[in-house]
């Protein structure tokens, strides 16, 4: 199972969203069987983060270990101790189709 997510930062904060990704939210997601395919800006919306996951088991079963997850709760109280980083996430869970070409 596939999962794009959609970040809308807060303004000026997408290096506070980045760096919480590099320096924490990474390994926990691979600690919860979640691994990243890959990270992307739209061309004309840097304030945009789309990203594609790939879940082990169910999505919802390891997004619920992860948010409860005590260093995901240190990590995000630390990175929003100015306030929120994001204003909104979306959320799609996608089905690779088998019969079609796939780099995944």
């Amino acid at each position: 199972m596939y999962e794009l997510r959609t970040y809308r930062a807060a303004p000026g904060r997408m290096p506070d969203l980045l760096r919480r990704f590099r320096d924490h939210t990474l390994a926990l997601f691979a600690r919860h069987g979640m691994h990243s395919v890959g990270y992307w800006h739209p061309n004309d919306d840097p304030d945009v983060l789309v990203y594609l996951l790939r879940h082990e088991h169910d999505p919802e079963t390891q997004w619920k270990a992860f948010l409860a997850d005590p260093d995901w709760l240190a990590a995000k109280a630390a990175s929003e101790v100015n306030g929120p980083i994001t204003l909104s996430i979306a959320s799609q869970y996608l089905v690779l189709i088998d019969d079609l070409p796939s780099q995944l």
